[in-house]
């Protein structure tokens, strides 16, 4: 019997910041929902994605959020 790898969902999102120096977001309504992705490659590989596509707007940033961290905390 093979064991399932353990799941570790990794969230991307991004919008405006308010300042190049903070994490404050411009319109949380306007936020770009990536997606949930089933590992950190796969997540790293959409948000290089979308920052490169961004590029030429410097209020723009993208993060990755660990999902399985909130879900399980004690691991």
């Amino acid at each position: 019997m093979t064991t399932a790898p353990k799941q570790l969902p990794h969230l991307v999102f991004g919008g405006e910041l308010e300042r190049l120096d903070g994490t404050d977001f411009r319109d949380l309504s306007r936020l770009d929902i990536v997606g949930i992705f089933p590992s950190y490659a796969a997540a790293h590989a959409a948000w290089k994605a979308k920052a490169q596509a961004t590029v030429d707007n410097a209020q723009m940033r993208y993060f990755i959020v660990h999902l399985h961290r909130l879900l399980d905390p004690a691991a």
